[in-house]
């Protein structure tokens, strides 16, 4: 007999496992392992030879590659009408219609 329904649960299952879809106390976290532990009373103490540490390579500062974005280039400050942030509700609304026409 035909049942439609088992190919989409297959293809439910091959999802990745989220909180929503276990039980309380499930915690997926990030792949990251742990760094320390708890105490009996509750203190989390770290354990320095499990905290990972990432050496820079020699003549870094000497390199010649650069960021995307200098940290050299100055803020620009803008100011739309009458002084209001840029993205205020009034401005936007103005520049939406200025743009797009009226809907």
């Amino acid at each position: 007999m035909f049942k439609p329904t088992a190919p989409l649960f297959r293809r439910v299952r091959r999802l990745a496992l989220t909180t929503k879809m276990t039980n309380k106390g499930f915690y997926k976290g990030n792949r990251v392992g742990s760094t320390g532990w708890i105490s009996k009373f509750g203190n989390f103490h770290v354990d320095w030879n499990k905290v990972r540490t990432y050496v820079a390579p020699h003549g870094l500062r000497e390199s010649i590659l650069t960021p995307f974005v200098t940290k050299r280039i100055e803020k620009e400050k803008w100011s739309g009408p009458e002084g209001e942030n840029p993205m205020s509700g009034k401005v936007y609304l103005e520049r939406w219609k200025t743009e797009n026409g009226v809907d």
